[in-house]
């Protein structure tokens, strides 16, 4: 009698088990993603340790060039498969390489993207960002310029938001950073719709960028605020919509898996 009862038992655990494995693997990757591991409490009370330090020096560069090499990377990618207008995630390894894995913000709406990043890699994601080059304002003439302009579009931003698993990551007005001069090339079918060249820039902008994350789900979340900004700044970038800030101030949340 004992041993039908244990048989019994040992059979609906069985059961439930293999429903259960059924149902996950029958999910809908999205519905994975969205179940963002917990952080551990040293992660939970401040973000911040997350992050590099604006003056640190990530693998032997300055945050500075860093921010330079995000640049060099969006303009790298043709229009059809720059993640910057990307608005599920699918692009999100275009162009990836070294230690540092870049994010984008959105244009003109709100996105959900869904991201695999190898452990082991820091990420580098701008909240609003600026940059002028001699491709794009030909009536700039030197670096001191480019700056200046760089400095005034960027100067709209009056608010940045960014959180990790809905814990909001503080101090981000820290994180603004001016690049050096930098060059840049642009190919074919480039997001410029410029001829394809290589110029000189500089850029200014609001960054994250977060030390290697531990395997696992995370939700990254990210938007900033604009003030009205002048007719004459706004028609200088008409042409240019991914050199300013305008336009960019959406919402955007990335599912991140971070995986072997």
């Amino acid at each position: 009698m004992n041993k039908s009862i244990c048989f019994i038992k040992l059979f609906s655990h069985v059961a439930i088990l293999s429903f259960t494995l059924i149902i996950i693997l029958a999910s809908p990757t999205h519905l994975l993603y969205s179940h963002a591991q917990p952080i551990t409490n040293q992660i939970t009370k401040d973000n911040q340790k997350l992050m590099f330090d604006s003056d640190s020096k990530p693998y032997g560069i300055s945050y500075a060039e860093w921010t330079s090499k995000w640049w060099q990377w969006a303009y790298s990618i043709s229009q059809t498969l720059n993640p910057a207008y990307d608005d599920t995630g699918k692009y999100c390894s275009e162009g990836q390489s070294g230690p540092v894995w870049f994010l984008t913000s959105s244009y003109k709406h709100p996105v959900d993207r869904f991201c695999s990043i190898p452990f082991g890699k820091s990420i580098l994601l701008t909240i609003l960002n600026s940059e002028c080059s001699f491709a794009e304002f030909p009536n700039l003439k030197t670096e001191n310029q480019l700056r200046q302009c760089a400095k005034q579009m960027q100067d709209s931003v009056i608010s940045l938001q960014a959180s990790i698993n809905g814990t909001n990551i503080s101090g981000l007005e820290k994180f603004r950073i001016q690049s050096p001069l930098f060059n840049f090339t642009l190919p074919k079918d480039n997001i410029l719709g410029l001829p394809p060249q290589t110029t000189s820039a500089v850029s200014d902008g609001n960054c994250i960028f977060l030390k290697p994350l531990p395997i696992g789900n995370y939700i990254i979340s990210f938007k900033g605020g604009l003030k009205n900004i002048s007719s004459n700044v706004e028609n200088k970038t008409d042409n240019f919509t991914f050199a300013g800030p305008y336009g960019w101030d959406n919402k955007v949340n990335y599912h991140i898996r971070i995986v072997r």
